[in-house]
């Protein structure tokens, strides 16, 4: 389907105008999973043990691109306490696509595409042994040129990654290492820009960078010869590390149970599978659990970072403001595989304003680096650095307020999005004029200092969706999810089945479900937990309440359609009305085995009424001009959260975008030398935020309900990592009175930008 052809689709869920006034939804009553993680009692990947468990290693690529001459393996069979080794040859032949594409990554073929490519494995009784046989494992390597920037990738005469990567939108006569692209856009820009009173066009860089999370990836798998298997682990979701684990060692889906643990981060990075496959070969082979856990150089150097971008934006705007045309060029390198995001960022660049004229183009280019994975909003933070620096730049030369350009050109219900669909209602208006109102925006600045302004735009996601309910004969409920908890999922899901049962959050305990006990659930991801697994935890407690008022009116021996929900209580309605007295939900599930069995409520679906989500952030900056040392000393986050379910959380998941901006923003990158190796793969090297580089953040929560959830929540994980990039380098390119292109704004960037800027 064409995307101006999409019209959103919400399964039944719409808003329900009368859900406003709520007695749970919008509180903030402790987290169910405090306790547990507060004692240690928490169980996280690497926590979990199973009776005469292996410990797994992995031998690993030191090289950016090399063809695998052999591999011997004898002196590490040798070791004693060795109980397997497998390589490329212990999993799946044939597999095409995504699938082929997760087995290149998870053990290389021919060659060795990226630094820290895992080439072989080995279990053994002790870590210590298995580090050390691993160590044993001789490769022989025929090293091969290598490229890992993306404008390099794409020029004649670089090393080709593979020549089959590329797709039938890739036009003739580009470098192979160009496998995808995407345009979208409407209008005429020519004329759109000849229309402009002033044109600026400026070309833009990041660097990748990792989501930072604190747990390394880890798993105990366990798989029989008879095909039969478990496997724990740290995942976002189960469900798909399921079907790809299958897929790749060559079981039946359903022979495979996967639970997964508790999360200590992910933000994207936890979706994919990289070592899980690899403990379940090992498992197979040695016929005992193995437990296999990635150390921190393993983590940065093999498991999936940003994109690396290199963006050309252009933007027309007459004198009062309006935007005339606007047109980008995105181009992302994803790794050694196909997959960057560079349609998000393409996307996502120009949403947040109505636009006559616009135009975006991306591609997709392969280097020999690790494959990208999702980092909240993949490729759209990058997009809104570039675009709202040139706006930024634009009202610096057109003495134009910034928040009142950007509410003069805001996209509003109606408006037709620059990548097609027209906009339901949506929130950004409210978020412009709520930072306006803010004392922040107001507020004066110190000599020295900048202040940035950025809006930002995610589309957040539906997916496939299953959630079961039951109540207890004792009026308590348990709610059974699909989709791991990795930003406060459980506690929403308890208040909303609170809302709709009438009974106290305290009586409705939520677990994740492993993938023998409840359908297919997608990914915790594209901000889709609270709407998705939300919507289906309404629907199944209303499920419940359903079958409850049916008891009642067998119970008072009238009509069904007479009896409605209030607070808890079936109460009988109509001709009927006070005829009884209310009916607990605590009574009636009392009674239920001997009126008709139990009472439970399911849902699953595949709702695509996610509603999309915009934030505006406000940042002051300062720049030492001496070090070229920058600090935020105040930072604004305004989003729409259609509505906050559970506020603490809205204002945790804003306040973690903005930090990981500042990071992104000021001093995260991959750094590789000229022989294609990572050289900052610890966080000694990679430096991410610790509290001291962090101002107070302060938080706006707005709320224009989406209309495609019955209590119009929008999903808010993504959004605020949105506009970090461009606020902090709009407020830093004020204080330096020099514009800053290139991401991170480290030192040395800011102090050769000093000295192009005073030459």
């Amino acid at each position: 389907m064409a995307l101006d052809e999409y019209k959103p689709q919400t399964g039944g869920a719409e808003f329900d105008e009368n859900a406003k006034d709520f007695n749970h939804v919008g509180t903030t009553p402790n987290r169910p999973d405090g306790l547990d993680k507060v004692t240690g009692r928490a169980r996280f990947g690497a926590d979990t043990q199973a009776p005469g468990m292996l410990f797994a290693s992995i031998v690993r690529s030191p090289h950016a691109h090399a063809r695998i001459v052999k591999i011997n393996t004898d002196k590490a069979e040798a070791l004693e306490g060795v109980k397997a080794i497998v390589t490329r040859a212990d999993f799946a032949t044939g597999l095409t696509g995504e699938y082929g594409y997760v087995l290149e990554n998870v053990m290389a073929g021919e060659k060795a595409l990226y630094d820290g490519h895992a080439v072989a494995a080995v279990a053994a009784t002790s870590a210590l042994a298995a580090r050390d046989a691993a160590k044993l494992i001789e490769v022989e390597y025929e090293i091969l040129p290598h490229v890992t920037d993306v404008d390099a990738a794409m020029q004649d005469g670089a090393p080709v990654i593979n020549a089959d990567y590329a797709d039938e939108s890739v036009p003739a006569g580009m470098h192979p290492n160009v496998v995808r692209t995407h345009e979208s856009g409407h209008g005429d820009v020519d004329t759109g820009f000849a229309e402009a009173d002033l044109v600026v066009e400026d070309h833009f860089t990041t660097e990748a960078t990792h989501q930072g999370y604190i747990e390394p990836h880890a798993c105990l798998a366990s798989l029989g010869m008879d095909g039969k298997g478990e496997l724990w682990c740290c995942t976002q979701g189960h469900w798909y590390v399921q079907k790809h684990c299958a897929a790749l060692l060559g079981l039946e889906t359903s022979q495979l149970r996967v639970t997964a643990s508790e999360i200590g981060g992910g933000f994207g990075g936890k979706t994919t599978v990289f070592i899980e496959p690899v403990a379940l070969a090992l498992s197979r082979k040695a016929n005992r659990p193995v437990k296999l856990v990635m150390n921190r150089s393993e983590v940065f150097r093999a498991t999936g970072p940003t994109s690396s971008t290199s963006m050309d934006v252009k933007i027309g705007m007459k004198k009062d403001g309006t935007i005339t045309a606007a047109q980008g060029v995105f181009r992302l390198q994803g790794g050694a595989f196909p997959g960057a995001p560079m349609e998000f960022t393409a996307m996502c660049a120009f949403a947040p304003y109505d636009l006559k004229n616009v135009s975006q183009l991306g591609y997709d280019v392969v280097s020999n680096r690790p494959k990208q994975a999702a980092y909240r909003a993949p490729g759209s933070p990058m997009a809104a650095f570039a675009v709202e620096s040139v706006i930024d730049e634009l009202c610096n030369q057109l003495g134009l307020d910034p928040v009142e350009t950007r509410l003069k050109n805001a996209a509003k219900e109606g408006t037709k999005a620059s990548y097609g669909p027209r906009f339901d209602r949506i929130g950004l208006v409210e978020t412009l004029e709520a930072a306006k109102a803010h004392p922040h925006y107001s507020a004066p600045l110190k000599p020295g200092q900048g202040r940035g302004i950025s809006c930002g735009f995610w589309f957040n996601h539906g997916g496939e969706t299953s959630v079961s309910l039951s109540l207890s004969e004792d009026g308590t409920a348990q709610v059974s999810v699909g989709t791991p908890d990795i930003g406060g999922s459980r506690a929403s899901m308890a208040l909303m089945a609170a809302e709709v049962l009438g009974i106290p959050y305290e009586n409705i305990r939520v677990t994740i479900a492993d993938t023998a006990t409840l359908g297919y659930n997608d990914v915790s991801h594209g901000s889709r937990v609270t709407y998705a697994s939300g919507l289906a935890t309404i629907k199944a407690a209303r499920a419940a309440v359903e079958k409850m008022c049916q008891r009642a009116a067998q119970h008072w021996g009238i009509p069904e359609d007479a009896v409605k929900w209030e607070d808890g209580c079936a109460v009988p309605s109509g001709p009927n009305a006070g005829d009884f007295d209310p009916l607990p939900l605590a009574d009636i599930t009392a009674t239920m085995g001997q009126t008709g069995g139990p009472i439970s409520g399911h849902f699953e679906a595949t709702p695509e009424g996610a509603g999309v989500s915009f934030a505006t952030h406000i940042v002051d900056a300062e720049v030492d001009p001496e070090t070229g040392k920058t600090s935020v000393s105040r930072y604004t986050v305004i989003q729409d959260a259609g509505k906050a379910i559970h506020p603490t959380y809205v204002e945790g998941q804003y306040q973690g975008g903005a930090a990981q901006g500042i990071g992104w923003a000021l001093n995260e990158e991959y750094i590789y030398g000229e022989d294609g190796r990572l050289q900052n793969s610890v966080f000694l090297d990679y430096r991410i935020p610790v509290a001291s580089d962090l101002p107070m953040i302060d938080t706006v929560i707005v709320e224009v309900p989406n209309p495609g959830h019955p209590f119009g929540v929008r999903g808010v994980g993504e959004t605020s990592i949105c506009p970090p990039l461009a606020a902090i380098a709009n407020a830093v390119s004020a204080a330096a009175g020099v514009r800053l292109r290139s991401l991170p704004m480290s030192p040395p960037k800011i102090l050769s930008a000093l000295g192009t800027h005073d030459a």
